[in-house]
């Protein structure tokens, strides 16, 4: 028996080390592909390059974003916390118009903005599926208030929902003409190519609207978005590596692809083993490959250098100059029918 014992050990201890050393291995291949979203969560600011959004709304990133400040003439951002007032420079100068004129024209108080990107865009560490090519803005439906909010509103304050309590359907208590016109302004800009609302909110505008009603056709309606809207652009000039959507279909979008959200249908619980969010799996590697060298950009000399206030051009950080475009000052001037569970 002793002697059988001498014979196996070594084997087994060979077999012991083959397991170890494996372990190892693929503690190292582990180790080398972190996931996507603990790689863009980490950074604070954008990477200084000419402004570019590579992949899809959902599986991408972007270079040379700017921020939105934490109060405009106009706007003031919430959540400020997350670090996800970054975009592409268009969607920033989207916003500041908006909040310009919806103020001047709407009766629009003022925006309070939410999510915009984080500084490079990819998946975020929590939220959305999307926003992460710098295309995409949350807007409350919650007027600016006459005062300037403190830090710690900012992070605690809710948006109010625009329905009735456990209801589908807008509380008229609520719902006021600026809310509307506000909508139809975001629409009315050519560079926005889609807005997510409640579907009970596009109900409430298929039924109210008089007039020009063409610009309901960007109005689509998903999961949600009760409490803001979602406004996305399209893939701007020399992003040649953006994946923009399908156009949206004709129509106002007022027919029974509204009435399918009125049925059980959507709203049915899914069914089988939860699926993890694509955030919680994918890595860098799931990224289009422009993504590993936005990572490696330097980043501009501050944060203030890529940040529009609506009082001014911000300035541009000497350390940029090989991509000043990015940082270019903001001028004055001038979504698909939703198939999977709601992610966004």
């Amino acid at each position: 028996m002793m002697a059988r014992w001498r014979r196996i050990a070594p084997v087994a201890a060979v077999l012991a080390l083959a397991i170890a050393a494996a372990g190892l291995v693929e503690g190292v291949a582990t180790a080398a592909e972190p996931l996507a979203k603990t790689l863009f969560g980490a950074q604070k600011l954008p990477a200084a390059a000419a402004p570019k959004s590579y992949g899809f709304y959902s599986k991408g990133c972007f270079a040379g974003g700017m921020a939105i400040a934490a109060d405009g003439p106009n706007w003031q951002a919430m959540r400020l916390s997350r670090n996800r007032r970054w975009g592409h420079p268009k969607m920033i100068e989207v916003l500041e118009r908006l909040s310009r004129d919806a103020a001047a024209r709407d009766g629009w108080n003022g925006l309070l903005v939410g999510d915009i990107s984080q500084p490079r865009g990819g998946p975020m560490m929590t939220g959305h599926a999307s926003h992460q090519i710098g295309l995409d803005a949350d807007i409350w439906f919650t007027p600016m208030p006459n005062r300037r909010l403190s830090g710690s509103e900012r992070e605690e304050l809710g948006s109010e929902s625009m329905l009735k309590r456990n209801s589908l359907h807008v509380d008229d208590r609520k719902w006021t003409p600026a809310h509307a016109a506000v909508l139809r302004r975001a629409a009315s800009y050519p560079e926005v190519e889609r807005i997510l609302v409640h579907p009970g909110i596009k109900q409430k505008l298929c039924d109210t609207v008089t007039g020009d009603r063409s610009w309901l056709r960007k109005v689509r309606p998903f999961w949600g978005h009760d409490s803001h809207f979602h406004v996305r652009i399209g893939c701007q000039p020399g992003s040649v590596g953006c994946k923009g959507q399908e156009a949206t279909p004709q129509g106002e979008g007022c027919d029974k692809s509204l009435a399918w959200w009125f049925t059980d249908e959507p709203w049915r619980p899914a069914t089988g083993p939860e699926k993890p969010k694509a955030r919680d799996v994918m890595t860098l590697a799931s990224l289009p490959a422009e993504c590993r060298a936005v990572l490696a950009a330097p980043a501009p000399a501050s944060e203030a250098a890529v940040t529009v206030t609506g009082r001014g051009a911000p300035a541009v950080a000497a350390t940029v100059a090989p991509a000043a475009s990015a940082f270019a000052p903001v001028p004055e001037a001038d979504i698909p029918l939703p198939t999977p569970r709601p992610t966004n």
